[in-house]
């Protein structure tokens, strides 16, 4: 998704966008679910991140991630992989 779709897409919805949060370097996330839809804006950091049904993706600088889980099958892990923090901002779907 580019980042006009997404600014598109919150400016139409409620919407809150958080500030730019940080995880050091070498740090991974156990299962959990997202308190909220929500787009995921990585700004820095590289990581392997998976869902419990199985899907993997890399989010690496500038990736837009819509986390929204499925009823059944929510939760997703992550793991950085290149050294450097993440760096990331949210826009909360209300």
């Amino acid at each position: 998704m580019r980042h006009e779709e997404a600014a598109a897409f919150a400016a139409g919805a409620e919407a809150h966008l958080t500030g730019a949060l940080a995880i050091p370097a070498g740090s991974s996330g156990d299962w959990h679910s997202d308190p909220a839809p929500q787009y995921v804006i990585t700004l820095s950091g590289t990581l392997e991140f998976g869902t419990r049904l199985g899907e993997s993706c890399t989010l690496a600088p500038g990736t837009i991630l819509l986390a929204e889980e499925s009823e059944g099958g929510g939760g997703h892990r992550w793991r950085l992989t290149d050294g450097q923090p993440w760096r990331r901002a949210y826009v909360i779907l209300e």
